[in-house]
């Protein structure tokens, strides 16, 4: 897992610089609701999760379109209770790799895959990653909206597309489903 994580950041980084005529690197924050969704009879709830963030960049190919990788730290999990009792909380370093088109001066959509690796994941405190996969894939799809001094606000969904449920013996599906509303500065 670690070899994958150094490939994927080695191959951004020099994706990045084949493509610049611009970059801009940044950090920002997002608040999770995140669940669960998939072929299954469990009876949970979603989460809001308010600590998660990460650094980002944008490099921007022409005047419309740029590409914008992530690192994102990011908590979600889902209740199997009412509310927030018995939480699952799975902590994730997340990698997206988002495709932007501005429709205007500041106003984008976009969309890219994912990719997470599990860090942890502990129900009621009881370490639970061994019932779940080490690596999520994902595709996102969202809005942005960034100010010239460099803020930037932004609503995703990210939707799982790997069954993450690693349970022996169970033919359950499990795929994370995280809808997102963040926060970012750009500094540079």
């Amino acid at each position: 897992m670690k070899k994958l994580l150094l490939i994927t950041m080695i191959s951004v980084i020099g994706f990045t610089k084949a493509l610049a005529q611009d970059i801009e690197f940044g950090a920002k924050l997002v608040i999770n609701y995140a669940n669960l969704y998939g072929d299954y009879d469990g009876d949970d709830s979603g989460v809001t999760s308010l600590i998660n963030f990460g650094v980002m960049s944008e490099i921007h190919i022409n005047e419309k379109f740029s590409f914008q990788p992530e690192i994102m730290y990011s908590m979600q999990g889902f209740s199997t209770g009412n509310g927030n009792d018995d939480l699952v909380n799975l902590n994730y370093l997340n990698v997206p790799l988002m495709g932007k088109y501005y429709i205007t001066k500041g106003f984008s959509v976009e969309a890219g895959p994912q990719i997470g690796f599990l860090l942890s994941a502990k129900n009621d405190g009881e370490d639970v990653k061994s019932s779940f996969k080490g690596l999520d894939f994902g595709v996102n799809f969202g809005l942005g909206y960034k100010l010239e001094n460099g803020l930037n606000f932004g609503a995703r969904y990210n939707l799982g597309v790997s069954n993450i449920n690693d349970v022996d013996g169970s033919s359950d599906t499990f795929r994370n489903g995280v809808a997102q509303v963040s926060i970012g500065y750009f500094f540079l």
